[in-house]
């Protein structure tokens, strides 16, 4: 069932109703009133000549009154139903009056300059900043953007998710060979000596195990010997081998330039060479890398871990206690300290934003002004109408009303003038 114009009336527009409603009866009582007079005054001037003054306003007002009628009217329908030439101006005429006012508002409310000098103006980072230094105003930006965060990350698909990020895996690990960038990084490292420390560390760790872990020693070459041995020979060989063992270890450490320690570095800068050229070492490095990203087991780990790490941010977003949400407001609220503050970053700020609205604006004015061109045209003619007169109606009818005056003055005033002259040349 079609909607009536009644029906897509506002409350707001209902009460612009009554009032124009209001207006139509007191203009029209005008009109009525200077008929009433004109009738009583026309066959009384002949008896009394003064009603012919009367009867001049009040034919001049009848005759503004219906020139006034006519021209309200003529804006909104035909007067009368009578389709006369350039009348029913805003139904005919709608799609023309949107164009008109949307290249109104593209020329001058959405020119670069008129945009530029509103917002250098305004002081946007400062007014932002002082808007932010408020708790609350930081909480519900922080809330809302949680919100909005929570809603993508539930709307997003975990099985795209997953492809998503194997493809990039593929895209940036895999794809790329491991072993010239390796191979250059460890040759850094060793032409530096960067990797002493870790090569002290070592030592360090390999030392405390053998002080801690003496009985491990015990058996470990004299159980390999011929069961003649006495056993006293036995302990002996197994102790002489841990005190070498110690003594060894001891002496790397406190070398730097120990025999061992040049073994090391010696290895490393194999090591890296192989894996900066086509060898088996950096052949191996690859099929051990393909090894573990094509491993089911990884993918699973992989699958649970954004599992994981989704729930938790959803459930992180959705607590305002949370220490996520809490860090948020803080920063938002620090933000806001320092652009109220930094005047150089409010100069910053506003002029980036000016410039970016102005470049914004003026390159798709057209396109936001057609936004009120389009509209327009959407419009059911009747509708747009009703709309239009329910807006401008009642300070139209005071133009019909004032007409009324106007016109009886002016007839009053040309009678007199014509009496004068013809009364005095008579």
């Amino acid at each position: 069932m079609a909607r009536t114009p009644t029906d897509l009336l506002t409350p707001a527009d209902q009460a612009r109703r009554a009032g124009l409603r209001r207006m139509k009866a007191v203009a029209l009582g005008a009109l009525v009133f200077m008929a009433v007079v004109f009738a009583i005054s026309f066959p009384l001037q002949q008896t009394i000549p003064a009603f012919g003054y009367v009867r001049a306003a009040a034919e001049g007002g009848m005759v503004g009154a219906l020139a006034d009628w006519f021209a309200v009217t003529a804006l909104f329908r035909h007067p009368l139903g009578i389709p006369i030439p350039h009348t029913a101006i805003i139904p005919r005429r709608k799609d023309e009056i949107g164009r008109t006012l949307g290249e109104f508002v593209e020329t001058n409310f959405l020119a670069s300059g008129v945009v530029r000098g509103k917002l250098e103006s305004i002081g946007i980072a400062a007014r932002l900043g002082a808007w932010l230094q408020q708790p609350r105003n930081a909480e519900r930006v922080s809330t809302e953007a949680s919100s909005a965060a929570a809603g993508i990350l539930n709307a997003l698909s975990d099985d795209e998710v997953q492809d998503l990020l194997e493809d990039l895996a593929r895209e940036h690990l895999l794809a790329p060979s491991w072993g010239p960038a390796l191979g250059g990084w460890l040759d850094r490292v060793v032409e530096s000596g960067g990797h002493h420390g870790a090569v002290d560390l070592a030592i360090d760790n390999i030392e405390r195990w053998l002080t801690a872990n003496r009985s491990v020693f015990t058996g470990l070459v004299s159980r390999r010997l011929p069961s003649w041995v006495p056993s006293v020979a036995t302990r002996l060989v197994d102790d002489t081998v841990y005190r070498e063992a110690l003594t060894f270890v001891g002496a790397v450490r406190a070398d730097p330039d120990h025999q061992a320690r040049r073994a090391v570095d010696g290895y490393l800068q194999r090591l890296a060479g192989d894996l900066q050229g086509d060898t088996e070492t950096s052949a191996r490095l690859e099929s051990a890398k393909a090894a573990v990203f094509d491993s089911p087991r990884v993918r699973a780990l992989a699958a649970e871990a954004w599992g994981t790490a989704k729930a938790g941010l959803v459930r992180a977003l959705g607590d305002p206690e949370s220490p996520l949400r809490r860090r948020v407001t803080a920063a938002l609220v620090e933000v806001g300290d320092r652009l109220t503050r930094d005047a150089a970053l409010q100069q910053r700020i506003d002029a980036r934003v000016t410039e970016a609205a102005a470049v914004l604006v003026d390159r798709h004015r057209s396109d936001i002004a057609s936004i009120i061109t389009d509209t327009v045209e959407r419009w059911d003619a009747q509708e747009t109408t009703e709309k239009i007169e329910l807006m401008v109606g009642r300070d139209l009818q005071y133009i019909r009303l004032n007409g009324t005056i106007v016109g009886s003055l002016a007839g009053l005033v040309i009678f007199a003038i014509a009496h004068a002259v013809y009364g005095t040349g008579g």
